[in-house]
């Protein structure tokens, strides 16, 4: 089986400062050997109307689902949460086996 990955798509609430916010989620997940890799962006292009106030992507992968729990219940993991839904206005997580279906050149 391949990676296991981890999709959140947030909007912050108005006044929270997302620098402050991405620099936790860097040190957290450089904290956590679990994590294989981590990569953010936000959106700037998209129609506000297709991506209905959403702005920041965040995407990590895990070598195996056992890895993901073990991210997910990891104490450094639980205490960034609490601080992360306290910045969050709404949010979509989608945790999900990959399917490579092209592969990196």
């Amino acid at each position: 089986m391949g990676d296991f990955k981890h999709l959140v798509i947030a909007k912050f609430n108005e006044g929270v400062v997302v620098e402050e916010v991405l620099k936790g989620m860097e040190k957290l997940v450089s904290d956590i050997d679990a994590v294989k890799s981590f990569e953010w962006g936000q959106d700037i292009e998209s129609q506000e109307m297709l991506r209905q106030g959403f702005t920041h992507a965040f995407l990590m992968t895990f070598n195996k689902k056992e890895d993901f729990t073990a991210f997910v219940s990891h104490p450094n993991h639980v205490e960034f949460s609490a601080t992360f839904s306290a910045a969050i206005e709404k949010i979509v997580l989608l945790d999900f086996p990959a399917v490579l279906a092209k592969a990196p050149k």
